[in-house]
């Protein structure tokens, strides 16, 4: 009896042990899995945490890293290949990069001296810049080629007087600032667009100069104008001139752009390609550009007697016919494939005069014969290079 209550307390003392064992065991794996779960959640989301803060201090960094200038940034990966600036260049974007950069490097070298003043008081500019005399007004309007056209000196007083005031104002600021990058107090990383170059068919084009004469010309400029534009006027002075400079270098060339908005310009155009037929071109053009504010559609006949066109009937009959439209509206056509959407616009560089192509780049606005030569310049430089390597 004792034995086997004996026996029975014993089994119930080892069944305790043996549960307590077992509870001991459970407990501890609960409480282990619990707890490595637990840390491995709170790992995960310490983690998380950590990246997310770090990830927007990383890209912050990455925008506000201080890097040089580029005119050819990287725009896009496509299939691990870098799509840039250059790749999407047109003639309009380029020619909107010219003239961001124009404002840019305006703005860049004011604040730059703005900046040295304090260190460098010499490059101060306010008080400091030149105002322009009577004489100054007097002799700009005398010397500019075009602008007696536009009216007298006392209705262009203002507008000269305002030119010159940001012409010296912009001259004054280039010498300062000329000043400071040769003392080396400035370095600059901003750079102009790289070069953009058109290749422009002369097709129909009227030139200057006889392609017969024996004399080969590797430069070309190929304008397209309109007749009732200012700028178009203002800029043939320039043109003349070059055309005196460049006689043996430089071929000129002529395409008409009329502009929607100016209601005879076509008509000028064609007129001037029915004076072509007789030998008159040049001369009704240049009568045509003097008064093209007076110039009628009724007119047209009167200046081409002017301009020495003999056949009057037949250059009635051509006008009335409009036998050269379709020629206008073709250079208008092969203008706009080119990029060009305003005048006067030009294209200038080298000619191969076998397929009369002209390789080189968009200039628009009345470009000033200064910005003229030093293109002219450039291309005559890689034209004699060619032809020494070619010995």
């Amino acid at each position: 009896m004792w034995f086997a209550k004996g026996i029975f307390v014993y089994a119930n003392q080892l069944e305790d042990e043996l549960w307590s064992i077992l509870d001991f065991f459970i407990i501890r794996f609960y409480f282990m899995y619990f707890s490595l779960f637990r840390l491995l959640k709170v790992l995960v989301f310490a983690v998380a945490i950590f990246l997310f803060g770090l990830l927007p201090a990383y890209t912050y960094a990455e925008t506000e890293e201080l890097r040089p200038h580029t005119n050819n940034p990287i725009l896009a990966i496509v299939d691990g290949e870098p799509l840039t600036l250059e790749d999407l260049k047109n003639a309009q974007i380029h020619d909107a990069m010219v003239q961001l950069h124009q404002i840019q490097s305006q703005v860049l070298k004011e604040a730059v001296l703005t900046k040295l003043t304090k260190n460098h008081p010499e490059l101060k500019l306010e008080n400091e810049v030149p105002l322009p005399s009577e004489g100054d007004v007097v002799r700009f309007y005398e010397n500019t080629p075009g602008i007696k056209e536009m009216g007298t000196l006392a209705k262009m007083r203002r507008e000269i007087t305002e030119y010159l005031k940001k012409f010296f104002r912009n001259t004054y600021i280039e010498d300062r600032y000329q000043l400071a990058i040769k003392k080396g107090w400035a370095k600059i990383y901003l750079q102009p667009p790289l070069e953009f170059k058109l290749k422009a068919q002369v097709s129909t084009a009227k030139l200057w100069f006889d392609e017969d004469d024996g004399l080969t010309r590797k430069v070309f400029l190929l304008e397209f104008s309109d007749f009732q534009c200012p700028f178009c006027r203002r800029v043939q002075g320039t043109l003349n001139k070059l055309r005196e400079q460049y006689p043996k270098e430089v071929q000129f060339g002529y395409r008409h752009f009329p502009l929607d908005f100016h209601k005879e310009a076509r008509y000028m155009a064609e007129s001037v390609e029915c004076a072509r037929e007789q030998g008159k071109f040049w001369e009704l053009q240049k009568l045509l550009y003097v008064d093209s504010d007076s110039v009628s559609r009724a007119k047209l006949h009167q200046y081409a007697k002017k301009a020495g066109v003999k056949n009057a009937r037949r250059f009635k009959t051509c006008l009335k016919e409009r036998k050269y439209k379709e020629r206008v509206l073709n250079d208008l056509k092969e203008g706009m494939k080119l990029g060009i959407r305003g005048t006067p616009t030009f294209i200038l560089g080298t000619y191969d005069k076998d397929t009369r192509v002209v390789y080189g780049e968009l200039m628009s606005g009345a470009v000033s014969e200064e910005n003229f030569k030093e293109v002219i310049e450039k291309y005559l430089s890689i034209s004699r290079a060619e032809a020494s390597l070619a010995q």
